[in-house]
């Protein structure tokens, strides 16, 4: 039995798809166990270039089960959508390969339809959601206002259910935005067409995965957004609404308690964050457009133009400890091959001293970033496949990074392509 875990050490968008596809080779199951369809995962290989929302990773690889677990967010019509799309390329999903918790809750219509109003409300003081309704479903599941996918097999405690909900919704949106919620049949007609399609999916992820774990099986949980972006450990308010961290995967899966082999820990070789909040390396101006331009740093979900700046390794080294990383993936080396001399934030100055610590969320707006330079590598590294292939700058730079950070360095990707890294 081997059991991984591939998650984010920073803001989210690091890629941690890439590495999920990359890592499938030797799995038996891939497995999604929180967050929604709010992000995206992008992988390139032999069929395309694919974005993935809410499918794990796994999806490309034949023979490979692939999970969303009952801590997910299931956003039935963005789902199906998907599955499509991804049809239409040539990838096969069916019930054989795709496997969906029936304890999973249902991400509903009026859910997008509070992000937005709220995100409107707040005005300038909003926090950059991507208006799927990530914040609206997981209060409500904690509230217990929600479907779960299992009652579609129950239509009448199903109906029950839903005219209990609509009373309930149609209270809170016209009381606190003055909007109508959704008609009972407009939800039913909703349903119908995208949550009833996906019946033959659905089964008990927690007790498929543990015989499979029993059996001596490779399993690989897939995290969402990074670490610090959890609801609990992250720049809140400016997180997301589920825990992004490794220490969550068994949870997330339906999975008993358990321990992981490998947390294998994803960050970008130079820093991006999308939405709103503090980013304390933040680049501006024409330096920050030549990075996001060579780098094409855009929104896999929203196409928002991503924030971009040096590597943080302030808050990388946070990321790591918090997600308990074992090993380490530095991807898009092969973008800063454009500079002449390499950033790297090393420490914070804050009111007046000097810090290596990532601070409390509330001083980060006061945090200032220390950014030391190395010497750059000026060419094109995307055909390297060994270790002494890379320019002697390079190495030194991704050294360094492996110093800084405390965690043993055993991947690097070079290029977005499935045979563009080098294992160390």
């Amino acid at each position: 039995m081997r059991l991984s875990a591939v998650v984010g050490l920073n803001w989210g968008d690091e890629g941690k798809g890439r590495m999920v596809d990359l890592l499938t080779e030797d799995c038996d199951a891939v497995v999604r166990y929180q967050g929604g369809g709010n992000a995206g995962h992008t992988v390139e290989n032999e069929l395309g270039k694919f974005a993935l929302h809410l499918l794990p990773s796994g999806v490309f690889r034949p023979g490979v089960l692939n999970v969303l677990g009952p801590g997910v967010a299931l956003d039935c019509q963005s789902l199906l959508e998907e599955m499509e799309e991804l049809r239409r390329g040539g990838v096969c999903i069916t019930p054989e390969n795709l496997l969906i918790s029936e304890r999973a809750a249902l991400l509903l219509p009026w859910h997008r339809q509070e992000d937005a109003l709220e995100e409107a409300r707040l005005g300038a003081h909003k926090y950059g959601s991507t208006v799927q309704g990530i914040a609206p479903f997981y209060g409500d599941k904690y509230r217990k206002k929600v479907l779960r996918a299992g009652d579609l097999r129950f239509p009448e405690r199903l109906e029950e259910e839903l005219e209990s909900l609509l009373e309930w919704k149609g209270l809170g949106l016209r009381g606190l935005y003055g909007a109508a919620a959704p008609t009972a049949a407009e939800l039913r007609a909703w349903l119908r067409d995208y949550a009833e399609p996906l019946l033959p999916y659905l089964g008990d992820t927690g007790g498929a995965l543990g015989e499979l774990a029993a059996s001596g099986g490779r399993i690989l949980f897939e995290a969402q957004l990074g670490a610090l972006r959890d609801i609990d450990c992250g720049i809140f308010p400016y997180t997301t609404s589920s825990h992004t961290l490794a220490s969550y995967a068994f949870t997330g899966a339906g999975m008993a308690p358990g321990r992981l082999d490998e947390v294998v820990g994803v960050a970008k070789a130079y820093s991006t964050c999308v939405g709103e909040g503090p980013f304390v390396c933040e680049w501006r101006g024409p330096e920050a457009e030549r990075l996001r331009e060579e780098g094409a740093e855009y929104g896999a979900r929203t196409g928002r133009p991503r924030r971009v700046g040096p590597m943080d390794l302030v808050a990388t080294r946070c990321g790591a400890r918090l997600q308990g990383a074992t090993h380490l993936a530095l991807t898009k080396l092969d973008v800063l091959g454009c500079m002449d001399r390499v950033p790297l934030c090393t420490a914070y100055t804050l009111r007046g001293a000097e810090t290596r610590d990532f601070p409390y969320p509330a001083l980060l707006d006061e945090a200032e970033p220390v950014t030391e330079y190395m010497e750059g590598w000026r060419c094109d590294v995307s055909g390297a496949r060994r270790w002494t292939e890379l320019p002697e700058a390079a190495r030194r730079y991704v050294r360094r990074v492996e110093e800084e950070v405390g965690v043993p360095l055993g991947w690097l990707s070079v290029g977005p392509r499935r045979e563009q890294y080098i294992r160390l």
